[in-house]
């Protein structure tokens, strides 16, 4: 049961309290996050209204830890994501408060309320045509598919844009950033000695991506067909961004890609290397994929994936430690179907 503190003189009402904690929210989580959180506590509002405590009329310290057990109930009809999520978001209102005062709260008696009720997510192993990502880096990984003998400014701009793409696609594929920290890159940000960038990632944590050897070389093919527009672009060369668009709307001027122009890169060459079948199959963050299952097959190193990766929670990474379907058809085979295991009845 919660406690009473010492309150104002004029009660504060539960749907106030919750105001409060998702405007915290709002401050220190993502967008999608904040609102999300909304739509939990709204749903915890429904519960509470259910058991007759309107929380527009309720005062905060009318509310018990006991609400929990119904509102566990409710969300039994939510995919468990949902619910591990939207208890997750009560929890910290509950949190919220205790720590603001408003009352005191059992907080160890809300968690295990919590976990005893709650089902696990399950987990979801990452799934990617990961065949079909080495067959567009194979073809992009031979420059001869573009045609750098063409003169005229519309057959120029279809060369930058070509060897912008085939840099930004064996890119990802080695070096597992995200969409958005590739768009943000500049030329200052790489050292180009030692094949490496410092980025600002996920979370604002600052980090150090490593480049593979064909992923440099295509960056500096691609920047030295570019050099031209950078020469006139009137900026210093490291503030330029890394890559950058080449349409109409930007003219001569080097402007940066945004993430929605990453995403239409991948699909575009994924349309017309793989055909119309494999569109939207493919995406920026399969190229992710791709590169943690590249490392954690190639080392056998979880944490050395989770560290390449940049995954907060290993746990994360653990998704792709899985073996794949041909893995497990192979391994089986070699065992039970190996002349040398075979036995005769």
């Amino acid at each position: 049961m919660i406690g009473m503190t010492k309150q104002n003189d004029a009660p504060v009402m539960i749907s106030d309290v919750i105001g409060k904690y998702i405007e915290v929210v709002k401050l220190s989580r993502s967008e999608h996050t904040a609102r999300a959180y909304k739509n939990a506590l709204k749903a915890f509002c429904d519960v509470l209204t259910e058991k007759w405590m309107d929380p527009r009329n309720t005062p905060i310290e009318k509310l018990t830890e006991d609400i929990i057990s119904p509102f566990a109930m409710y969300l039994k009809v939510f995919a468990p994501a949902t619910e591990f999520l939207y208890m997750q978001a009560v929890k910290g209102f509950y949190e919220y408060v205790d720590s603001e005062r408003y009352v005191e709260v059992n907080i160890s008696r809300v968690r295990t309320l919590i976990r005893q009720r709650s089902r696990r997510p399950g987990i979801r192993l990452p799934q990617f045509p990961a065949e079909g990502i080495e067959r567009i880096l194979a073809h992009v990984s031979e420059p001869s598919h573009i045609n750098l003998s063409t003169e005229d400014r519309d057959g120029a701009n279809e060369q930058l844009r070509a060897m912008r793409d085939r840099a930004f696609l064996l890119m990802l594929a080695d070096t597992g950033l995200r969409v958005h920290e590739a768009c943000k890159l500049r030329r200052g940000d790489v050292d180009w000695n030692e094949g490496r960038a410092v980025i600002i990632g996920k979370g604002d944590k600052q980090a150090v991506v490593r480049f593979s050897t064909r992923s440099m070389k295509a960056i500096k093919d691609y920047l030295s067909l570019r050099a031209q527009l950078d020469g006139v672009s009137g900026k210093q060369l490291a503030s330029l961004p890394l890559f950058s668009r080449h349409d109409k709307g930007a003219g001569k001027k080097v402007k940066p890609i945004t993430p929605t122009t990453g995403r239409n890169i991948v699909a575009e060459r994924v349309l017309e290397i793989l055909g119309k079948d494999a569109a939207g199959k493919i995406t920026p963050h399969s190229f992710r994929h791709y590169f943690v299952t590249t490392v954690l097959r190639g080392s056998g190193n979880l944490k050395l994936a989770q560290e390449l990766a940049r995954h907060s929670n290993i746990q994360v990474t653990q998704r792709y430690a899985h073996l794949s379907d041909d893995e497990l058809d192979k391994g089986y085979y070699e065992i039970f179907e190996d002349g040398k295991n075979k036995t005769t009845l």
